[in-house]
């Protein structure tokens, strides 16, 4: 399987690292091993900011393997690799100013009429991400244990996102993170981004493996196995790390670079 492996693409939170928290030394060094021998991918809800502040600060790596590292925030609207001697954004799927102030709409009064409007959240609920909208239900600052209490079956969410989904069919309305619903783009979303990537890098699906932990039908990884690529689920960090470990001997190749 790892044979032909050119691209190792990654969710984030729960998958990297926990919630909204930096990546842990342990990640940060198997990260930097896996770009001496691949190309890999960040992709995930969160803006490019947010991937600096968890991922990028946290990693020691030279040019050659900056070169390798593809960083897609918002679910794969965006795209930035480093250009020039620092992190230049290649594209951005941005929604308009009227489609952004609809999507608020319709998630305030879904959040509303379901019961789902914290009075004291922690930080802003609804963030606008410039190609996407994201509703956050306890807030962007919201602690991790309180996240992941609030809604453990995701029926919250869902509930949510059939109310957002059904009144904006124009564009994609997707369960995120454990307390989030993301809005973009129809079509645009980690299947896009995959897609854009495999093209940029003259790749098969079949040279791209990725690991995520929201895989199963709704989820915000589950595009990406729907497209066919090998998908390897996940439910922590820790056990990313354990996956990289035993994939890492596997490897045979240098990364691909631009074809």
């Amino acid at each position: 399987m790892a044979g032909n492996i050119r691209v190792v693409a990654f969710d984030l939170d729960d998958t990297l690292a926990v919630s909204k928290s930096q990546i842990d030394d342990r990640m940060a060094k198997l990260l930097a091993q896996l770009l001496g021998k691949v190309d890999v991918c960040i992709i995930s809800g969160g803006r490019f900011e947010q991937f600096d502040t968890q991922v990028l600060r946290h990693l020691e790596l030279d040019g050659e393997a900056r070169d390798h590292l593809h960083l897609m925030p918002t679910c794969g609207t965006r795209y930035y690799r480093w250009i020039e001697g620092g992190w230049g954004q290649v594209y951005a799927e941005d929604l308009s100013t009227a489609a952004k102030e609809h999507v608020v709409t319709v998630l305030v009064e879904g959040a509303k009429a379901l019961g789902l409007w914290e009075a004291e959240p922690w930080g802003d609920i609804i963030e606008d991400r410039g190609s996407q909208i994201t509703f956050s239900a306890l807030g962007q600052k919201a602690p991790v244990q309180a996240k992941y209490e609030w809604d453990p079956d995701g029926r919250k969410k869902a509930a949510l996102r059939d109310y957002a989904a059904e009144r904006l069919p124009e564009l994609e309305v997707r369960s995120g993170g454990s307390t989030s619903v993301d809005v973009t783009k129809k079509g645009v979303d980690k299947a896009y981004g995959m897609g854009k990537l495999i093209e940029r890098l003259g790749l098969a699906k079949e040279d791209v493996l990725f690991v995520g932990d929201r895989l199963d039908e709704g989820g915000n990884d589950y595009p990406v196995k729907a497209m066919g690529i090998r998908c390897v689920a996940v439910s922590r960090w820790q056990d990313t790390a354990e996956y990289v470990e035993h994939l890492l001997p596997s490897l045979p190749y240098g990364p691909s670079g631009d074809v």
